[in-house]
């Protein structure tokens, strides 16, 4: 931590304020050059996520309780379901989760929607975001199962639960995952796969079933049902998640059933169903693709910075 006679300070001097400001500027004009309405949402919602990977932070006061958003996502949904059209949302997003090179517990998210897109027309719309600010990036498109396949020689859409055990046995991974499918892809891919990414602009798309969260499922070239969902990487760093959004009411209680009892099962805080998105998706949430994009991510990058305390203003250390 800083020392506290300088911790009054910003984190970065004034050439980086400006050119922070100048990306938000440039990712605004993007959106609303091509015809997406931004919008504003909450920050404090009566519910919060259940997918098991996040943690909310909770906020109680002498009227009422309620949770700081991981994302904007749900309240963009309601949106889209009455009616709004094309929409991004450039504003905070808050994460209960351990401080580090990558994460800060307040951040800057860009979120948006498409209307009646698939989630390969939006990855080629994150492409032209991204080529605003790296023309030059070299760029590779390919699917979950290939490179997975390709490094570790596995299928990771059919591979039994007992040989994924035994692959995570032989490695030194610090902290052992939950017994799960998805737990044992997760480890095997941060230490083998990700590494192994070359650099530039990977989009890795149609992930494992296990690993569906809110996206819908299809089956791919050679038959394997997969998710419709993608992950963004630059230089190795994720930078953006999407997805072709589920929008059937019975599958989304389902699925938020299903995150409840991983919750559970991990020990974690079990939210409350949020039923004004689930009211929002049954009375008729449009087919439609969607990605959430980490701008201080992306600032690392452009950057040249080593952590994300050096991309803004006022991180958690000097709070």
């Amino acid at each position: 931590m800083t020392a506290n006679s300088e911790r009054w300070r910003s984190g970065i001097d004034l050439t980086t304020l400006r050119y922070r400001s100048s990306v938000m500027g440039e990712l605004r004009r993007f959106l609303s050059g091509r015809g997406v309405l931004e919008i504003d949402v909450p920050l404090i919602g009566r519910t919060s996520v259940t997918d098991p990977h996040l943690s909310s932070f909770k906020v109680n006061s002498e009227y009422f309780e309620g949770f700081l958003q991981t994302s904007p996502e749900y309240f963009m949904k309601r949106l889209l379901a009455s009616g709004s059209g094309d929409i991004f949302c450039l504003g905070k997003a808050f994460r209960a989760e351990e401080e580090g090179a990558a994460h800060n517990p307040e951040f800057m998210m860009l979120e948006w929607y498409r209307i009646d897109w698939n989630e390969h027309q939006l990855m080629e719309e994150v492409v032209d975001l991204v080529s605003v600010f790296l023309p030059s990036t070299k760029i590779l498109k390919i699917s979950y199962g290939e490179l997975f396949e390709e490094v570790l020689g596995i299928n990771p859409h059919n591979v039994k639960l007992s040989v994924l055990r035994k692959r995570a046995e032989e490695t030194s991974f610090e902290g052992w995952p939950r017994d799960s499918r998805s737990g044992y892809l997760d480890m095997l891919f941060e230490t083998f796969v990700r590494p192994n990414m070359p650099k530039g602009l990977v989009i890795l798309f149609d992930y494992p079933v296990c690993q569906k969260a809110l996206a819908q499922l299809h089956h791919d070239l050679n038959g394997q049902q997969v998710s419709r969902r993608f992950e963004v990487f630059l230089n190795n760093s994720e930078l953006a998640n999407g997805y072709f959004e589920l929008n059937n009411f019975s599958e989304h209680q389902i699925r938020f059933n299903e995150d409840r009892c991983e919750r559970r099962a991990m020990g974690k805080m079990v939210p409350e169903d949020d039923m004004l998105l689930l009211d929002a998706v049954k009375s008729g949430l449009p087919d439609c693709a969607g990605v959430a994009l980490g701008v201080d991510r992306l600032l690392i990058q452009l950057l040249g910075a080593s952590g994300i305390d050096e991309t803004m203003p006022f991180s958690w250390a000097r709070c």
